[in-house]
């Protein structure tokens, strides 16, 4: 089983077909090369004097991605005690680590203290709690700059009635509250949402930010979190991450001179450096014609990749064992007892019983996603770095679905009396 079309061979000639016969099916690969270029490419678009990438580690927490992105320079930004300990186990420094969490308790915020690594604060109980007990501890907060912005209303996180941050209007408040207890803070965060396309919208909420700086003395960072728009279909239009570089960075520096000195300025890509990366093989169970629809059943579902069906999102589905088929449309659907649809009506190379399909795009917020439901299995985990490719996870088997199970012995009342 080869490619017979060197479009669809990975990096360095890797023949992804020969990955789908040696390590099995469905199976996740990322390759390294395309998460250095979007990693260079970002690092390139911004001329400030201190630029921090934090690479929003939820996209993909596979610890190998984690300690390759470390390698090139990045820190991490994290949204949960256990995204803070798999950073520090990848080798991160306490000190790169951005840990803003979303209503969680004082306890966990306590927690991600005792690692040393920094915290954002994103509401007011939080920070009225923080600053009691350590006045001394330095922290940033998360701003909410009610700026509806993203491809999706569940990934757009800046708008007036989202969950995350303080809102801009209770800046009276916070400053009420960091008068009385002391609190010193270090940094400004906002996060608008993901799928950013429009530059225009992404200044306007880190106008709305900076323009808050004058009331903070002790800044050493403003964090404008991320969200840019990456490709999802050919020739697919996405966020000019050079023009926001530009825009940015003249308005950051102008900023830094009013307010005195220097500013880090930091961004948390998750998405944009790794999603173009991911590819998801899936094999193909089942042709099945109906009156109006020739659905395609494929070995996996909504328990392997749930954007589909969780944000409507879109991925190119090819097939790559018969690139050269006669095109055909088919509605791509997974063997979950749900409606799975990764894809409807979609034009695809005649595809047969047993053929590999391709879903690109699979970087981001897949594998990390991923489920037991229907008690399956996930899949393995494939990384290509320099021509080589590695198993960096192996495929579950019923040994981990029941793990964490305990089997008691139950007897009632009745089964005693038979």
């Amino acid at each position: 089983m080869t490619i017979t079309d060197n479009r669809y061979l990975l990096n360095n000639g890797i023949d992804p077909l020969a990955l789908v016969e040696k390590y099995g099916s469905p199976l996740y690969v990322y390759d390294t090369a395309i998460i250095e270029r979007q990693y260079k490419r970002m690092e390139a678009a911004f001329s400030v004097p201190d630029l921090k990438i934090n690479y929003a580690c939820k996209a993909n927490t596979n610890i190998n991605i984690l300690k390759f992105l470390k390698e090139l320079g990045a820190g991490l930004d994290a949204v949960s005690i256990q995204e803070v300990e798999l950073g520090i186990r990848a080798g991160f420094r306490p000190e790169d680590i951005m840990f803003t969490p979303n209503s969680v308790a004082i306890d966990e915020v306590s927690a991600a203290l005792e690692f040393g690594v920094k915290i954002n604060i994103d509401n007011i109980s939080i920070m009225e709690q923080f600053g009691h007990e350590h006045p001394e501890v330095a922290v940033g907060i998360r701003i909410n700059p009610h700026i509806m912005a993203g491809g999706n209303s569940k990934i757009s996180t800046g708008h007036v009635d989202s969950k995350f941050g303080i809102s801009i209007h209770q800046l009276p408040h916070v400053l009420k509250v960091i008068e009385a207890t002391g609190l010193h803070v270090e940094g400004l965060h906002m996060h608008t949402g993901s799928d950013i396309l429009d530059a225009n919208t992404f200044l306007l909420a880190a106008d709305i930010l900076l323009n808050t700086t004058h009331h903070f003395p002790h800044l050493e960072y403003v964090d404008f979190g991320s969200g840019f728009k990456v490709p999802y279909r050919e020739n697919d239009i996405e966020t000019d991450i050079e023009e926001v570089g530009a825009r940015i960075s003249e308005r950051f520096n102008e900023v830094c001179k009013e307010y005195g000195r220097e500013l880090s300025l930091i961004f948390e890509p998750g998405k944009f450096l790794v999603s173009q990366s991911g590819y998801f093989f899936v094999k193909t169970n089942v042709v099945k014609p109906t009156p109006s629809t020739v659905f395609l059943g494929v070995d996996s579902g909504l328990n392997h990749l749930i954007r589909p069906m969780f944000y409507n999102s879109y991925h190119r589905i090819e097939n790559i064992s018969n690139p050269a088929g006669k095109p055909r449309i088919y509605t791509v659907v997974g063997y979950i007892c749900e409606t799975d649809t990764f894809g409807s009506n979609r034009k695809i190379a005649e595809v047969h019983e047993g053929d590999i399909l391709c879903m690109f795009n699979a970087g981001a917020y897949a594998f990390s996603m991923a489920s037991n439901y229907n008690s399956r299995f996930r899949p393995a985990e494939v990384l290509i770095h320099e021509g080589k490719d590695y198993l960096i996870r192996k495929r579950e088997t019923m040994n981990d679905i029941l793990r964490n199970q305990v089997e008691v012995e139950l007897h009632t009342e009745a089964m005693a009396k038979v």
